[in-house]
């Protein structure tokens, strides 16, 4: 925007040889502002939750419930689209964006989770990267709207790496989300900026305090990495149980190729984690299920719930019930797997017709895998996604 200004100014200051110049400054600018659309585009996805009940499709090969039946589940549909991304998790080698051309629209992806939503998908979590910088996202969740006031949509919900919370929290509020999960390793506010890259913490801690205002419940979604948040543990703890939010810790996934790193060094197992809380609280299990891959404990002592999401040390694949949906219309059916299936070109071919969509979406849930591969036990990244996160969201 800066240099688009920039250019128009320069052009009127050129006098009669500017025609030429204003020209070339046009195309500068219509150049920037098409490279700037493909930025929304890097990764993208929905995540849907849903469960089984009249048309909901049936897992059959893959996942056979006990005795042998087929069982009921949740999908899990999460939408990424940019924003912080974390050189601790990921690559600082360049990135390959994607042409405006190949991401579903706005309508599109609304027409998308309406359908899942008509099979009987029930949850819905829109992620990122950060979501909330796509332009006019706030016309996708006013649309979603119409499935909670129907009561077909139980729940939507948001992933957000808070920067954006200011801007747009007592809009979520009025389009029906009643909770968001804010990602945030750290409270050092130069540790902040090393890993996200740009981000400014106390931006993010304002859009907190625009969500809690709004009515918003606050989870706070941190990633243990070894040698860099293990002194915060207490402080984080502290804090969210002063600002009444629970907490979730996750370990460090083998995700995308980072070069001769392979994320042992940033492993930091969550077993060590629950010990730590151990020697200072009372530390209970819950029996909670959300659906999700969290496993849960309260802190008695503060009254907290803490959350533990652990695919290397106690994988969750036994009650995954997700799914997640890039915003090119790929579904991935688990996020430590390559199986996908390519929504959008049923989506397209039959603008009209949206029973192509839902036979691709049922095929696809069947062959939905027993679990993943992630394994770090022998000190080697084991099942090692050459996918990144930020293709399929966090």
């Amino acid at each position: 925007a800066l240099l688009g200004r920039g250019g128009v100014e320069a052009g009127l200051r050129v006098g009669s040889r500017g025609r030429a110049r204003r020209s070339g400054q046009r195309r500068i600018r219509r150049r920037l502002r098409l490279r700037c659309s493909w930025l929304y585009g890097h990764a993208g996805v929905f995540g849907l939750a849903y469960s089984q009940s009249g048309a909901g499709a049936q897992r059959q090969n893959s996942r056979q419930g006990r005795g042998g039946e087929e069982d009921a589940f949740h999908d899990a549909m999460l939408v990424q689209l940019c924003g912080h991304s974390k050189p601790l998790q990921i690559t600082l080698a360049p990135m390959t964006f994607l042409p405006k051309r190949e991401l579903l629209t706005l309508e599109e992806l609304d027409r998308m989770c309406s359908t899942f939503i008509g099979l009987g998908v029930q949850k819905l979590r829109i992620t990122g990267g950060e979501p909330l910088v796509r332009r006019g996202i706030m016309q996708f969740f006013d649309g979603m709207k119409r499935h909670l006031d129907a009561g077909t949509l139980k729940e939507l919900t948001l992933t957000t790496n808070g920067s954006q919370l200011e801007k747009y929290a007592a809009d979520l509020y009025a389009a029906g989300v009643r909770r968001v999960n804010i990602s945030l390793d750290t409270l050092d506010e130069g540790k902040f900026a090393e890993v996200t890259r740009w981000g400014r913490l106390p931006q993010v801690l304002r859009g907190i305090d625009a969500a809690q205002a709004a009515g918003l419940r606050v989870k706070i979604n941190a990633v243990a990495l070894k040698g860099f948040n293990e002194p915060e543990l207490a402080q984080i703890t502290q804090w969210c149980a002063e600002r009444d939010m629970d907490l979730t810790w996750i370990e460090v996934m083998p995700m995308g190729d980072i070069g001769n790193e392979d994320r042992l060094d940033q492993y930091w197992s969550l077993k060590d984690v629950r010990a730590r809380y151990a020697e200072h609280y009372t530390v209970t299990d819950l029996a909670e299920n959300t659906g999700g891959p969290a496993r849960y404990v309260r802190l008695e002592e503060t009254g907290q719930k803490i959350g533990f999401i652990t695919p290397l040390t106690h994988n969750f694949c036994e009650s995954c019930n997700r799914v997640r949906l890039t915003c090119t219309g790929e579904l991935y059916l688990c996020l430590g797997q390559e199986d996908m299936a390519d929504l959008r070109a049923p989506l397209r071919a039959h603008p009209e017709d949206d029973a192509p969509l839902e036979a691709a979406i049922r095929a696809a849930i069947t062959l939905k895998p027993k679990g993943h591969d992630f394994d770090y036990s022998r000190q080697t990244a084991g099942g090692q996604m050459p996918r990144h996160m930020s293709h399929t969201g966090g």
